[in-house]
């Protein structure tokens, strides 16, 4: 038995079209955890789905239920090695955002494979059954090659409402903390810096979402008799969010924005190149904060933004002053902000500057900011790992510019995190048309085979030197 072997096995998994068969089934299933009807799919995919294949492996599985009323259920799972050296967790999500049926260009269904050239498109393929998916078939062949026997457990946790905000998540992970005490996390989710290179992350920025909403009156009034004479709400609004983040982007409110670029984080993004690619947009060199690159932006950075916008009838306007405007924004944040002051800061900061007439409300959608020390012995093993590999030596993120819930595996749960992204910046997650690149999807299976391997046969290693370090 050898690496090699282990991770040929894998790729022949791609090539004979296995992986395609497993993963086309998964994305039929229609998970959509923001629609209150879809509860009975959401179970099916873990039950009907995910339990026959871990069983199959090895992992004793057992279908939890969510803390939180009404929202999806989880899968945990273990297998056990007498005389393991260490225990794994890893994590995946089998929910989706909606599918938007209708809004996928000619010849494309959300909840079938349909391949064109190198892209696989499919509501999943990239956001997350397509990456968990890989990691569990690196994993079913390096058992494989290895005789059934790893030298470290496994566990799991898959969750089916990611995409409404990860209800319960947590309270699960505190709950269970026995069943899922483990030293090493390693999952996958969100995209490499490019498609052409190859990632490892360690946290991610956090995400706080807040409305602002400006009502006046009762009804629209017309305005040709009182333009002129009443207040707009939608111009108020206008320049309310004008005063908390300027005309290139930059926060103006000085509580919603970093302490410090810690040195550590500039030298870590100093040969992180964003966008750039055939299907990337074009940045906007002058938007956000002045004096940092582009990966420093987005991945060392905050950002506000302004997700939705509404006065009056947009579809259908008449001529009538509106009586109220609404804002939904959020805002994308680095380790070393204070979340639980984002509130207050930008309420102060909108009465100082008369918009008493704006109401400020925060909303539920919140992950913390996360990031592991970027000279940690699992970090440095993994990227040695992968340049093994791929013969490349990846890109590493001291955190992920987007969000993801990995609070709960590195705080409640107080693991080391390493995150192993297998899609990249263009795949439409959350729009119609979503995919994945084939000769991505297929490194990504030769990285994760490796990394499973390796292991196996350093892992100990790395797992006593943390300890006593």
């Amino acid at each position: 038995m050898s690496r090699d072997q282990a991770i040929a096995q894998t790729l022949a998994c791609f090539d004979d079209g296995r992986f395609q068969q497993t993963l086309a089934r998964r994305v039929a299933f229609r998970t959509e955890s923001q629609d209150a009807a879809s509860g009975s799919i959401l179970h099916a995919y873990l039950t009907e789905e995910m339990v026959p294949q871990l069983q199959a492996l090895g992992f004793a599985c057992r279908v939890v239920d969510n803390p939180v009323p009404g929202k999806s259920p989880f899968l945990l799972a273990e297998r056990a090695e007498e005389g393991a050296a260490f225990t794994l967790l890893t994590y995946g999500h089998g929910d989706v955002v909606r599918g938007y049926d209708a809004q996928w260009r000619a010849g494309l269904k959300p909840w079938d494979i349909v391949v064109e050239g190198n892209r696989w498109y499919g509501r999943g393929t990239a956001d997350n059954k397509g990456q968990h998916t890989i990691n569990l078939t690196a994993l079913e062949q390096v058992l494989a090659v290895r005789g059934g026997r790893l030298g470290y457990n496994v566990k799991i946790i898959l969750e089916m409402g990611e995409e409404d905000g990860s209800p319960g998540l947590n309270a699960v992970c505190a709950n269970e903390r026995d069943a899922l005490a483990a030293d090493l996390f390693i999952a996958s989710d969100g995209p490499r810096v490019s498609a052409s290179r190859a990632t490892l992350f360690l946290g991610s920025r956090g995400v706080f979402n807040f409305d602002l909403h400006v009502k006046l009156r009762d009804g629209g009034h017309h305005s040709g008799n009182w333009g002129g004479l009443l207040r707009n709400p939608g111009i108020r609004l206008a320049h309310a969010i004008a005063s908390l983040v300027d005309e290139r982007g930059r926060i103006q409110v000085p509580g919603l924005r970093p302490t410090e670029l810690p040195a550590s984080v500039r030298e870590a993004l100093r040969d992180i190149d964003v966008g750039g690619g055939p299907d990337d947009p074009e940045i906007d060199p002058d938007w956000g904060e002045p004096g940092l690159t582009p990966s420093e932006r987005v991945i060392g950075w905050n950002s506000l933004e302004v997700l939705a916008f509404t006065t009056g009838n947009p579809a259908m306007p008449v001529h009538a002053i509106p009586a109220e405007a609404r804002a939904h924004c959020h805002m994308r944040y680095v380790v070393g902000s204070d979340p639980t002051a984002f509130l207050d800061h930008i309420r102060e900061h909108l009465q100082a500057r008369g918009f008493t007439d704006v109401e400020v409300r925060g909303t539920d959608v919140h992950m913390a900011a996360t990031r592991l020390d970027p000279d940690d012995a699992w970090v440095r093993w993994g990227l040695a790992s992968i340049e093994r590999s791929t013969g490349r030596r990846p890109a590493l993120l001291p955190n992920l510019g987007g969000s993801l819930p990995n609070d709960v595996f590195s705080e409640t749960l107080g693991l080391p995190t390493l995150w192993v992204p297998h899609s990249y910046p263009a795949c439409s997650q959350h729009a119609p048309n979503e995919h994945i690149l084939a000769d991505v999807t297929r490194e990504s299976l030769q990285i994760m085979a490796g990394l499973f391997w390796d292991l196996a046969e350093q892992g100990p290693g790395v797992h006593q030197e943390r300890a006593a370090a």
